[in-house]
């Protein structure tokens, strides 16, 4: 199961994120996104967790508690809808490709 990690300090670290999930269960990956803009982290990660129950009680545990001096946002991942795949740009707007009627 993938979990949001959201307002996180950026200083927090990978590997002090797979300690932090690792006290609930066995975690497959943490992936911490990076600003093209700037190349510092983003106040978010995803951490993967193979086991549901194990990843329901770190979402529990973690979620508005703090850590790192932040108090943390965790939730279940929740993926966008609108698929980026499917979109056109045009005119400087993004708009669904939609079938024809």
């Amino acid at each position: 199961m993938k979990i949001f990690v959201g307002n996180m300090t950026r200083d927090i670290g990978k590997e002090n994120l797979r300690i932090l999930f690792s006290d609930y269960g066995e975690v497959k990956t943490v992936t911490v996104l990076i600003d093209r803009i700037n190349g510092m982290w983003k106040a978010f990660a995803f951490v993967d967790m193979p086991n549901e129950n194990e990843a329901w009680d770190a979402i529990s545990a973690l979620d508005n508690k703090e850590h790192f001096g932040h108090v943390l946002n965790v939730h279940h991942a929740r993926f966008r809808h609108n698929d980026r795949r499917n979109t056109i740009r045009q005119g400087g707007r993004r708009k669904t490709d939609l079938p024809e009627i």
